[in-house]
């Protein structure tokens, strides 16, 4: 099977990573990558917005299946046009992508699928903003409607603050603080079938202990120890299929990957937001613990015959990822310092860590930072001290001038809960 894989970021490259080892898959490519990707993929170079450019590539290569992995482009209907060329996708239409391209969208699609989620307000001018922060109060929860890469949230006790965030959103969605710990869980779905992939849990703010601002994520670790062993039974019957149904009772089938962000609250599991693609950095630690060939899945999701397909199969180990960030993130990243000791990783680690790439290039024979998260390392070991050790170990080994990485990740699940 030949793969043509959409994106450059570490979610890509952990996507490409897991079918460069699918026996199934004969040729892999990917547009428009990183310097990690170029050493499993074929790159192609793409505007990954412009759905005609994506779909005509996908031709030239004779690719079987294309694999859109950002948000951005299946907002902008990318997998519109490569379905409309013929060819089987794994991605959402652009309208059924507003289940993250708008969170008042998802709302609404909640509120009549039944899926319990957080009280909100949709806000469009100041006055509206400023009762709905008083319904609620603090800590208060402010979110941009649209996309947001992963940073349009605000969580604050701090009321000028979340004035201030709304301020810079042309539609906000004001709501509840959700208590409780928060859980990713993704499904790969047909538009009907459902199948739920391994929950995770990410570390969204910068810094150690929950401080710092909100980011893209900094790390992830799977499985849960401290989770009910229904969860994702749960998660299934109470949100996911009841979102897939009423997308498809509403004309807007949604095919492709399902993220739901969940808070287990004293009251139950309440939604956060959803995804319309895979979550990074959870992508890392889930497919890291996949035993099952991904591509075949995918192509099971695109055709819609994900009902055929046996049991996923999982490894017992767990999985670790520790993002290492760039000077200045979240704010505007410094870019183009040299990473070092990428070889070292490579050489003392693997199989059992591995360094996936996000915002690098290369620069004559180095490698450099080119974005906020420049890559992130995960590691597997037979249980979550152990996959911990070996990926700051990793972590340790690699330079870039300025860098920053929490040294929490998994700190609390490893030992004694959350």
């Amino acid at each position: 099977m030949k793969v043509l894989v959409i994106g450059s970021g570490a979610r890509e490259h952990a996507l490409c990573r897991s079918l460069s080892l699918d026996p199934h898959v004969t040729a892999l490519h990917c547009a428009p990558g990183n310097a990690g990707i170029a050493e499993v993929a074929q790159l192609h170079r793409v505007d990954a917005l412009d759905g005609k450019a994506v779909a005509a590539l996908a031709t030239e290569l004779g690719a079987e299946l294309v694999v859109v992995g950002p948000e951005a482009p299946l907002v902008a209907g990318v997998a519109d046009a490569v379905r409309e060329a013929g060819i089987p996708v794994f991605g959402p239409s652009g309208e059924a992508a507003q289940l993250e391209g708008s969170k008042a969208f998802a709302k609404d699609v909640m509120a009549s699928a039944g899926v319990p989620t957080a009280r909100s307000y949709v806000c469009t001018n100041a006055e509206e903003v400023q009762e709905a922060l008083d319904a609620f109060g603090p800590p208060y929860v402010v979110k941009d409607d649209g996309l947001a890469a992963g940073k349009g949230v605000v969580v604050t006790a701090d009321l000028e603050a979340a004035r201030a965030h709304a301020a810079r959103c042309e539609r906000v969605v004001i709501e509840e603080f959700l208590d409780g710990p928060e859980v990713s869980l993704f499904a790969i779905t047909d538009g009907r079938t459902v199948l739920p992939l391994q929950p995770a849990q990410d570390f969204k703010r910068a810094l150690d202990n929950d401080e710092g601002p909100n980011t893209g994520g900094m790390g992830a670790y799977s499985p849960l120890p401290w989770a009910d062993p229904k969860l994702v039974d749960e998660v299934l019957k109470a949100v996911l299929q009841p979102t897939v149904d009423e997308m498809r009772r509403r004309g807007t089938p949604f095919s492709g990957l399902l993220y739901a962000g969940l808070a287990i609250t004293s009251r139950g599991v309440r939604v956060i937001e959803f995804n319309a693609r895979f979550g990074d950095p959870e992508t890392q630690v889930v497919l890291a613990r996949l035993k099952t060939p991904l591509a075949g899945v995918l192509l099971a999701a695109a055709n819609g015959t994900l009902a055929d397909l046996p049991p996923l199969r999982w490894s017992d180990d767990a999985a670790v990822t520790v993002v290492v960030a760039s000077h200045n993130y979240p704010g505007t990243p410094r870019t183009g310092d040299p990473i070092t000791g990428l070889d070292e990783v490579a050489a003392q680690d693997a199989p059992y860590a591995y360094v996936l790439h996000a915002g690098t290039r290369h620069e004559g024979d180095a490698v450099v930072s080119a974005g906020g998260r420049v890559l992130s390392v995960t590691a597997t070991g037979a249980d979550l001290a152990e996959a911990r050790r070996r990926a700051y170990t990793a972590v340790d080994r690699i330079g870039l001038e300025g860098s920053q990485h929490r040294t929490d990740i998994a700190a609390k699940a490893a030992g004694a809960g959350v």
